[in-house]
């Protein structure tokens, strides 16, 4: 059972990503967050989604502390703690640090959870 709500909570997680994605493809820079109110609907259902895959990636640990620690090229605690300031501190939310995310740290998220959901 654990392994397989591991591979369900993966299989979110890349889903999220996905959709970040495709919301991120008209964003150029952080400033564009900012700039309409569109801009700001983007910001606020990426960051949504940020949350959302911190959240499964809380309850994978929950399930298996070890499991995470196998994939070192992730920092897994700095994204629970993106979650814990979204959700707790959603107006400290910095757009550039959401841009940066997105930009930088979403396309290697997404080839290590493709990664983990092969070798299941």
């Amino acid at each position: 059972m654990p392994n397989e709500y591991i591979h369900d909570n993966l299989e979110s997680v890349l889903e999220s990503i996905v959709i970040i994605k495709e919301r991120f493809g008209s964003i150029k820079k952080a400033d564009d967050f900012m700039n309409t109110p569109n801009g700001v609907t983007l910001l606020d259902s990426i960051a949504m989604r940020l949350q959302v895959i911190g959240e499964l990636f809380k309850n994978i640990d929950k399930i298996d502390s070890n499991y995470l620690k196998q994939f070192k090229n992730v920092e897994w605690e700095k994204i629970i703690r993106m979650r814990d300031l979204i959700s707790h501190h959603y107006d400290t939310v910095n757009p550039e640090i959401i841009f940066d995310v997105c930009l930088n740290h979403l396309p290697i998220l997404k080839s290590t959870v493709e990664k983990m959901l092969k070798e299941f």
